[in-house]
């Protein structure tokens, strides 16, 4: 740290919305020249934490001091103003702007009123080398998958020159190129005199770049500690509360034992399907209680794949056959007709509607499938949820809570009750432990592996390697929108063969291993 003296204090911030208490009494210091993490499982506060700062929500009790000023933002954009930027775990730029566009809206150079493009080009392509990103800046930004846009917000706040940068989840759709980018990044910017606020679930990454650890539970302060003299085990018993006799980090847990799969008709049968822009054609089998995972690069086409499957893209060449027959996918209505349910990446967009309760969400999919004049019964609505919110552990356990009043990972949740409700025969998981803690992580992962026991056959995407191989029967492997190998999940396949295929791009060299 450059300076004895906080650049910002938070005191006594207390929170509360209908039916949560989200803050009580937290305080929190963050200095000049440093990377703060601020670690807490699922619902512990922490966005609540940062939206209060920024003046998304207002304070109950407590008060900010931002370079000894007392402040009190009415938004984020007075925040901004006042030096305080922030990239949140769910991107909120517009999709429907150029890259070039969404990097200086609002700050555009301008010569008599008229805005000059040509330097919002030049600078938005300057700003994004910094990243180490080639992008096409003149393109919309909803061209790009969740990831790149997540990088380009990043770019946007980097070029604000704030004295204090907060970053929530910004790794949770980045893979390891893009995370070494990042920090080396964060790092440049912290020894520049920038004071960092690092919002991650990745404990790994936390011991990488962070100086501190600020640690919430519950809505509280469970206490500020230098990174070096906080072990992991500690760290994790002071997020959940308890003592831990074996950490069961997921990182080095084994992968579970994969039986051989009967062979005979697959679930589903895709045959050189493909979508002009989006991914080239590819074939591809599922078989009923099989876990087919699907890894990739950033970029790489693996949500292009998952969205074809469930209909949300419609193909311009190649077919989909369910049970060997035919089926001819090509809406969501008609894939959940076949019992097919899809977890998407972005469940800001594509997943929760914020103003309806937890458990209105959790019921949309099984209502769709029957129909809006065949209701479902309250009793039966129920029953459905507090099974799910008890096995899925989500918090608050009340499911008439508005949504939009839990926290990222807990929404998460609630996305994978929905299609779990409906006893789908294929589930496609996209990012499905993105932005979640580690308790949450495993307990999404033992539930894969149950329900592949179970006979459900589910297609697992993953920017994390491991997790793919821990969980797969088979993985495939995609690169530069293009599915280059099929790899079955032996004794031999590892991430570094992963890798290695996705690096060459062919799958006859694996072929000859």
């Amino acid at each position: 740290m450059t300076e004895s003296r906080p650049v910002l204090t938070m005191t006594g911030i207390s929170k509360s919305f209908p039916g949560v208490r989200a803050l009580q009494h937290v305080d929190f210091r963050l200095f000049p020249g440093e990377v703060h993490a601020l670690m807490g499982e699922n619902g512990a506060g922490k966005s609540t934490l940062i939206k209060v700062l920024t003046g998304v929500y207002d304070t109950d009790e407590g008060t900010v001091t931002l370079a000894g000023e007392t402040v009190s933002f009415a938004g984020p954009m007075q925040a901004t103003a006042a030096g305080v930027s922030t990239v949140y775990q769910e991107v909120n730029l517009c999709t429907n702007l150029s890259v070039a566009e969404n990097i200086f809206i609002g700050r555009e150079p301008r010569r008599l009123g008229a805005v000059r493009w040509g330097e919002v080009r030049r600078r938005a392509r300057e700003l994004l080398a910094r990243l180490e990103l080639d992008l096409d800046v003149s393109a919309p930004l909803g061209s790009y998958s969740l990831a790149v846009q997540q990088m380009v917000a990043i770019a946007r706040a980097i070029d604000v020159r704030a004295r204090v940068l907060i970053l929530d989840e910004p790794t949770s759709s980045l893979d390891a190129g893009e995370v070494a980018q990042l920090f080396r990044i964060m790092r440049q910017l912290r020894d520049e005199g920038i004071a960092i606020l690092f919002v991650t679930h990745f404990l790994d990454q936390v011991y990488a770049v962070a100086d501190r650890i600020t640690v919430l539970r519950n809505g509280q302060l469970v206490g500020e500690y230098p990174s070096a003299d906080l072990p992991q085990l500690t760290l994790v018993e002071k997020m959940i509360g308890k003592e831990l006799e074996v950490l069961e980090d997921i990182e080095e847990q084994p992968r579970r034992e994969i039986a051989t799969l009967e062979e005979g008709t697959p679930l589903v049968g895709v045959s050189k399907l493909g979508r002009s822009g989006a991914v080239e054609p590819f074939s591809l089998t599922i078989h009923a209680g099989e876990v087919v995972g699907l890894a990739g690069l950033l970029g790489s086409g693996r949500t292009e794949v998952a969205r074809l499957l469930f209909g949300a893209d419609r193909p311009d060449r190649g077919e989909v056959a369910v049970d060997g027959r035919p089926s001819g996918l090509r809406t969501p209505a008609q894939a959940i007709g076949h019992g097919i349910g899809f977890c998407s990446e972005n469940r800001r967009a594509e997943g929760i509607v914020a103003d309806l309760s937890v458990r209105e969400n959790m019921i949309l999919a099984m209502q769709a499938a029957r129909g809006w004049l065949r209701p479902i019964p309250r009793r039966r609505q129920d029953e459905l949820v507090e099974r799910y919110v008890k096995a899925l552990q989500i918090r608050p356990a009340d499911p008439e809570v508005p949504v939009r009043n839990l926290s990222g990972g807990n929404q998460q949740k609630v996305l994978l009750a929905r299609w779990l409700i409906t006893e789908p025969r294929l589930l496609i998981l996209d990012e499905p432990t993105r932005g979640i803690d580690i308790g949450a992580k495993t307990e999404i992962q033992k539930l894969v592996a149950q329900l592949s026991d179970g006979g459900m056959a589910v297609l697992f995407i993953s920017a994390e390697l491991e997790e793919v191989l821990r969980l797969s029967h088979k993985v495939a492997v995609m690169r530069d929108r293009r599915m280059v190998a099929q790899l079955a999940n032996d004794d031999s396949l590892d991430a570094d063969r992963v890798m290695q295929t996705i690096a060459s791009g062919s799958p006859r060299e694996e072929a000859k291993r």
